[in-house]
């Protein structure tokens, strides 16, 4: 066969075809080396055996894959996962083929199953073999299926019959296709067409491969709608500043620069430094947060303006700290500046609001409905009194000379950096303000941080939240973290106590 990804087309006999790959697949498992007929297994299958076998997969039993999460975890995963929103489009690509017989298939980049549909009497024979949500269908987790061997080879594949390392799944045929994150180019998961071996259409592949395509095709266009926003409300930041400048996104990708910038750069590359960015060639670079983490102004650092003989220094860096436990503070310019409750208040609701806030707004968030404009003005002329050069006037902003521990957190969530956000979330935003405003952003970030760390994979950010003050009560998150726990980890018997005493605290009446 032409196509060595391709199992079976309309001039392959599936049934002689089987009753060779079966041969094939008996002489591989019982020599433990490769097929001793090459030219009877394609080149993609043979490698995903020798992986398997390398792997020390079972192809044999009655465990095909693991169940790595239950219902609630794998329903949460799948609606915050970026193919749950092409779904409709999914559907539509490959309602031609849905002829009574075949599953239809979405997993995560880890091989995760997150979506199964299809006829009733077929789901359920599937889940015989554990072909459900939240079952692990990654090479290492089921052995060769379609799933995770376009995955292990970043590509689509259609895997057939004895093809399969499992024994029990050797009746079924799958053909599967990954789907890039057209941002950072990062798999984001495979559709996978999954049926009988005796029921499989002879163009499945093809239409899997056509329908990724196209869900990429429709991420593309929601990115490119996305960038021309952004362009709209941010461009003037990088036609308007000194020296080579662009607006990139969360991973890196050039939306737009301005003139001084190489024509040839489409990409800058993440640090693992506090999440920023390096230029190439520039030994400090410049970066503004903007969109609350979803887009970056970034550029090689010009340094500081030139001046007149006798003109005032401009303004150092500015380091705000809103998350810290030991309260609020401001470092200028090296200098402790110290804050009065309702000054900090002002400066939580500007560093969550990178494009500023006029006097309305910024008064909602500090006093609610009816607040003075003059009152506002007065506590933010205080303010400027002590950060001027870092302060814009109305409408009120930080300028990008300004870094804060809360738009951190909020640039390190939006990256996927999960497991450090948690371990910068400290006690949460200004625990002890009420202002409406203030109430608002500190509730919001909890509840991104904590569902962000419940739908994170392993154990890192798991324990980087319960660790601390944030997490400390969490009875979700720290069951979570003890089911993840290897048995012989040492943190167990601390996530075992901590589990009981909040069970025991949650049963106590009241």
């Amino acid at each position: 066969m032409a196509n060595p990804w391709l199992a079976v087309d309309e001039r392959t006999p599936p049934k002689s075809r089987a009753r060779l790959l079966r041969t094939a697949w008996e002489g591989f498992v019982e020599s433990d080396g490769p097929p001793s007929d090459p030219l009877s297994v394609r080149a993609p299958i043979a490698a995903s055996w020798g992986r398997c076998q390398d792997a020390g997969v079972a192809h044999q039993g009655d465990a095909v894959a693991p169940v790595v999460a239950d219902e609630d975890e794998t329903a949460a995963r799948w609606s915050s996962h970026p193919l749950q929103a092409v779904r409709p489009l999914i559907e539509e690509c490959l309602s031609p083929i849905m002829d009574g017989s075949h599953l239809v298939v979405v997993a995560d980049a880890r091989g995760m199953l997150l979506w199964v549909d299809g006829p009733v009497t077929v789901r359920r024979a599937a889940e015989a073999m554990n072909f459900a949500p939240g079952t692990l269908w990654s090479e290492a987790g089921a052995g060769t299926n379609a799933v995770g061997t376009a995955l292990a080879a970043d590509h689509g594949v259609q895997v057939f019959a004895a093809e399969h390392f499992h024994e029990q799944v050797q009746t079924w045929t799958c053909s599967a296709c990954p789907v890039h994150d057209p941002d950072s180019g990062a798999l984001l998961g495979v559709i996978d067409l999954t049926s009988r071996m005796s029921t499989v259409h002879p163009h499945a592949l093809s239409v899997a491969v056509a329908t990724a395509r196209a869900v990429e095709m429709q991420l593309r266009s929601s990115m490119q709608e996305d960038d021309a926003r952004l362009v709209e409300r941010y461009g003037d930041r990088v036609s308007t500043g000194r020296g080579a400048r662009a607006l990139v996104s969360p991973h890196g990708r050039i939306i737009t620069a301005n003139a001084a910038w190489r024509r040839d750069a489409l990409r800058v590359e993440r640090t693992d430094e506090d999440g920023r960015f390096a230029v190439a060639g520039a030994s400090a670079t410049d970066v503004e947060s903007l969109h609350h983490g979803g887009a970056f102004v970034v550029g090689p650092s010009a340094g500081p303006a030139p001046r007149r003989r006798g003109a005032p220094a401009g303004p150092g860096p500015l380091r705000l700290d809103l998350l810290s436990p030991t309260g609020p503070s401001a470092v200028a310019a090296g200098v402790e500046v110290p804050l009065r409750p309702r000054q900090a208040e002002i400066l939580a609701l500007l560093a969550a609001s990178p494009d500023g806030l006029n006097v309305e707004r910024l008064g909602a968030g500090l006093y609610g409905d009816g607040a003075k404009p003059g009152t506002v003005r007065v506590e933010v002329s205080r303010l400027r009194k002590l950060l001027g050069p870092w302060l814009t006037s109305e409408p009120y902003r930080l300028t990008a000379a300004c870094s804060c521990d809360l738009r951190t957190v909020h640039d390190l969530l939006a990256t996927g950096a999960v497991r450090e956000a948690a371990e910068r979330y400290g006690e949460g935003l200004l625990p002890q303000s009420e202002a409406p405003g203030v109430v608002r952003v500190r509730e919001d970030l909890l509840a991104w941080v904590r569902e962000s760390v419940l739908q994170s994979d392993g154990v890192d950010a798991l324990w980087a939240w319960v660790d601390g003050s944030g997490g400390e009560g969490d009875l979700i998150a720290w069951s979570r973290f003890l089911g993840r726990l290897s048995p012989l980890d040492r943190r167990r018997p601390l996530a075992v106590a901590r589990v009981r005493r909040l069970r025991q605290r949650l049963a106590a009446p009241a």
